[in-house]
């Protein structure tokens, strides 16, 4: 297991987990039906329930990146004809940044509509 170094501060959430899984793929790291990390280990390592690494893992297989086998583990996802588990996260990852710099544009115009309505108010 090679994520020893969580430097989140507390203890990471299932989407942290899903996003450092889904980067190392994406980079290419993790080649295709590399093991990843037993659930239970990884959760006493990140000192998080097991249900939370469990739930990391899912978002993983929905996103077919990961497959897992009953007694074997969660595998990356070997790759396929359409696309790479690898182009997959890539794809994921370019999504995840369009949305989050869409986020940032609606908090601002939240904040310019907030401000224009308390001009407003203030005239009136």
């Amino acid at each position: 297991m090679d994520w020893m170094a969580w430097s989140g501060g507390s203890a990471p959430t299932a989407k942290d987990i899903a996003a450092y899984y889904r980067s190392r793929i994406a980079a290419g790291e993790l080649e295709p039906l590399a093991a990843l990390p037993p659930g239970r280990k990884l959760a006493k390592h990140l000192k998080v329930a097991l249900a939370t690494v469990q739930s990391a893992y899912d978002v993983l297989k929905s996103e077919g990146l990961a497959d897992s086998r009953p007694g074997s583990g969660t595998f990356v996802a070997e790759t396929t004809d359409d696309a790479s588990a690898q182009d997959r996260a890539r794809g994921f990852l370019d999504l995840q940044g369009e949305l989050s710099a869409v986020t940032a544009q609606l908090a601002e115009l939240c904040e310019r509509v907030a401000k224009l309505e308390e001009e407003r108010t203030d005239s009136a």
